[in-house]
């Protein structure tokens, strides 16, 4: 098959990973050899932002996809940097510690609202823009719906709806869940 990209960077957090995300990466497939994941927020602490691991994320995602899609999927781990200069940067190194020399790599995203912003920090990689998908996720209500102990099945693929139920029976999903409704409930306040 003729593809035109080697490799096509997908940059998110994935928290969790839901439909709009999918079809992203089903996108980047038909357009590319190889598709790398940026994982953003990829430090070892958990919160009500970021409540999964990246380890767990890349398990999440691969879940949804077939051994032969799955062999064409790549992870880099982007930890925060609070410094969008330093940021472009290691998503820089750390892709191009990935792909092989002469690559041709490209960007897929959605310009969604002003947090895109940083699509633009990688000109010299060809943008695959894409319209908004799956009626605008948005994963912040997905995962305010989680802690109160709703999966919105209708929202996420049948790998992340297993990940999400096994995760409800952990003890940090608990300490997660109290977490938020604690805030919830200051916010209110």
């Amino acid at each position: 098959m003729n593809y035109t990209f080697d490799y096509l960077v997908f940059i998110g957090r994935f928290q969790p990973f839901h439909l709009a995300h999918m079809q992203t990466i089903q996108i980047a497939l038909e357009h590319s050899q190889n598709v790398i994941l940026a994982l953003g927020s990829a430090q070892n602490e958990r919160n009500i932002k970021n409540p999964f691991l990246a380890s767990e994320r890349e398990a999440m995602i691969l879940a949804n996809f077939s051994p032969e899609d799955q062999a064409r999927i790549q992870f880099v781990e982007v930890i925060d940097v609070y410094n969008d200069e330093k940021w472009q940067k290691l998503v820089k190194s750390l892709i191009n510690q990935a792909i092989e020399p002469n690559a041709k790599v490209g960007l897929i995203g959605h310009f969604k609202d002003d947090s895109s912003y940083y699509l633009k920090f990688f000109p010299e990689w060809e943008m695959v823009e894409l319209e908004s998908l799956e009626g605008a996720l948005s994963a912040t209500p997905m995962r305010e719906a989680y802690y109160r102990g709703e999966i919105q099945r209708d929202k996420f693929p049948q790998g992340t709806i297993e990940f999400l139920e096994q995760f409800q029976h952990t003890e940090t999903y608990q300490q997660l869940s109290q977490k938020f409704v604690q805030k919830d409930k200051s916010n209110l306040a």
